[in-house]
């Protein structure tokens, strides 16, 4: 890596800053992860999946992960209500990171 770069670049205005602006949070990588294993999740079983974040949170952090073009929200209208989430195309393309992560994590723990 040369270092001269980093250096005399601004950090916050590289690709790596934007990359992590939409991934990094507590749970954002779980809920990716989540989506890319499982395809579409309804929000309850999401909550299952993921110990200890609360409805708040999960809610909260779907919406961001939403607004950032990443996960998709599809409402039906019935009673009760019912919502499915799964990873749009944009969403889709950060697989390969997670699972490379993945990779490195079983290979390094």
């Amino acid at each position: 890596m040369n270092m001269e770069c980093i250096k005399n670049c601004k950090l916050e205005e590289t690709g790596f800053s934007y990359t992590m602006s939409l991934i990094q949070g507590k749970y954002k990588m779980f809920i990716l992860y989540t989506l890319m294993g499982f395809g579409v999740v309804r929000f309850n079983e999401m909550k299952k999946y993921i110990c200890g974040i609360s409805y708040k949170t999960l809610s909260a952090t779907l919406k961001e992960l939403e607004a950032d073009g990443l996960v998709n929200r599809k409402e039906y209208p019935q009673i009760p209500p019912k919502v499915e989430y799964s990873l749009t195309e944009r969403g889709k393309s950060l697989i390969p990171i997670l699972d490379q992560m993945c990779e490195w994590g079983e290979k390094n723990k």
